[in-house]
C-alpha cells in the first residue's frame, strides 16, 4: 500500500464529536471522589458526638427541665480533642502546635489588658504555696499574739549569745583519716567562719571532746563525717548544754567548682541571712546556725552568708557583694563553696548516741506520709 493511500485512510476516519468528549468530561466530574480512611473516622466521631448530645436533650426534656437550665444531677463527660483522632504523627503534631501558639497569644493579650486595666496578676500555684499550715508556723515574732514564743526565745540556749554576752568560739573536727576532701570542706568553714579552728580527734569520743571544748572554752563544735570520699554529714553540738543537731550534706561545690581562689575570702566578719524558717523549729535551727557567726558584722568586707529554708532543704550560699558608683545598684560575686544541709534530727543536750532524747527525727519514708506538702521548717 502506498502512502498516498495511508494519507486518504487517516483523512476519511470519523473524527469524534464534541458533544460526546463533553459528555464524557461531564460524566468524569459526576464521578464521587473516594474518601479516605481518616475521612470515615472524623465522620464517625461527629457522629457519635451528635447522638449523645441528642441523647441528653431527650433525657433532660423529661426531667422536664428547659434547654438553658443546669441540671444539678447531669454527669459531664471528658471534652474530647478531635486532634487525638489525627493519625498521621506529624500533622498531629504541626496541628498541636498551632493551638499552644494561639493559646499563648491569647495568654499574652489577656495579661496586656490586665496590666492596662490594673488589675492583679493571677498567682501561681508552686509546692510552697500549697504548702500544709503548721500549728506552730510563726508569722510574726513581734506580733501582740507572739507573747509566748517569745518567752521561750528569751530563755533557750541562745539567749546569751543574742544579748551579746559572748564572742562565739567554734571547733571544726572529723574523723583520724579524712579525705582530702574533707579536710579541704573543713578549712573553707574555718575560713568563713570568725574564731574557728580544726582539730583532729583521731578517735577520741564525742563525748570526751564535748568535755574537752567546754573546758577551752569553745562555744560550738562542728564535726564533718564522710562517706565515699565526700562530706556526707554535719553534726552540730551547741555547748554547754546543747542542743545537737544532725545534718546531711549534698551538692558540695568547692572552689576549684566554681573557679574560685581562697584568697578571695577575707578575714572580716561576715553578715548573716536567715531566711525562711517559719516553724518553731526552724526558728531554733536558724537561730542555732546563727549563733556561729560573730553578732558584729564588719561592712566593710561586704561578705553576706546566706542560709535559704526552701522545703526543708537549707540552701548555703557565699557571696561578696559591689555597690556601683551611683549606688543604687548592687551586684553578687559568689566565693563558695556552695552545699545543702537537710536536717536528719535534733536532740536535746548534748550529743548521746545511745541513751539520747531527740525532740525532732525524720522518719526516711516521705513517700509514706499522708500529705507530701507538709514540711517541717
Amino acid at each position: 500500500m502506498s502512502s498516498s493511500d495511508s494519507d486518504s485512510d487517516v483523512e476519511m476516519a470519523p473524527k469524534p464529536s464534541t458533544s460526546k468528549v463533553e459528555a464524557k468530561k461531564k460524566g468524569d466530574d459526576a464521578k464521587p471522589k473516594r474518601k479516605r480512611l481518616q475521612d470515615y473516622l472524623d465522620e464517625k466521631a461527629a457522629r457519635e458526638v451528635a447522638e449523645r448530645a441528642e441523647e441528653l436533650l431527650r433525657l433532660r426534656r423529661r426531667r422536664g427541665l428547659a434547654d438553658d437550665e443546669e441540671d444539678p444531677q447531669e454527669t459531664t463527660f471528658p471534652v474530647i480533642n478531635p486532634i487525638n483522632f489525627v493519625k498521621n504523627k506529624e500533622i498531629r503534631h504541626n496541628r498541636f502546635k498551632r493551638l499552644q501558639g494561639a493559646k499563648r497569644k491569647e495568654e499574652k493579650a489577656a495579661k496586656k489588658t490586665r496590666k492596662l486595666e490594673g488589675k492583679p496578676s493571677v498567682p501561681q500555684h508552686t509546692i510552697e504555696t500549697l504548702r500544709e499550715k503548721d500549728e506552730t508556723t510563726v508569722t510574726n515574732i513581734e506580733g501582740e499574739d507572739q507573747e509566748e514564743v517569745l518567752n521561750d526565745l528569751a530563755n533557750d540556749e541562745f539567749c546569751e549569745y543574742y544579748k551579746k554576752s559572748y564572742t562565739p568560739r567554734v571547733m571544726i573536727t572529723f574523723n583520724a583519716t579524712p579525705h582530702h576532701v574533707t579536710r579541704q570542706f573543713a578549712s573553707l568553714l574555718r575560713r568563713m567562719i570568725p574564731n574557728a579552728s580544726t582539730f583532729r580527734r583521731n578517735k577520741t569520743q564525742l563525748k570526751r571532746v564535748c568535755k574537752s571544748a567546754i573546758r577551752e572554752n569553745f562555744t560550738d563544735i562542728l564535726v564533718v563525717n564522710e562517706n565515699r570520699k565526700k562530706p556526707e554529714g554535719l553534726l552540730l553540738i551547741h555547748l554547754p548544754d546543747g542542743p545537737t543537731a544532725h545534718f546531711k550534706i549534698s551538692n558540695f561545690k568547692d572552689l576549684k567548682d566554681l573557679k574560685r581562689k581562697e584568697t578571695d575570702i577575707t578575714t572580716h566578719r561576715p553578715e548573716v541571712i536567715l531566711n525562711n524558717f517559719t516553724t518553731r523549729l526552724g526558728l531554733t535551727i536558724g537561730r542555732m546556725l546563727g549563733a556561729l557567726f560573730h553578732y558584729d558584722p564588719e561592712f566593710r568586707g561586704r561578705r553576706a552568708v546566706t542560709f535559704h529554708n526552701q522545703r526543708d532543704y537549707i540552701f548555703f550560699r557565699h557571696h561578696l557583694y559591689e555597690f556601683d558608683k551611683n549606688g543604687k545598684r548592687v551586684k553578687l560575686r559568689e566565693l563558695g563553696p556552695r552545699f545543702t544541709l537537710k536536717l536528719r534530727s535534733l536532740q536535746v543536750g548534748l550529743y548521746d548516741g545511745k541513751c539520747g532524747d531527740y525532740e525532732w527525727m525524720i522518719t526516711n519514708k516521705r513517700h509514706q506520709m499522708e500529705n507530701r506538702r507538709r514540711f517541717f521548717l
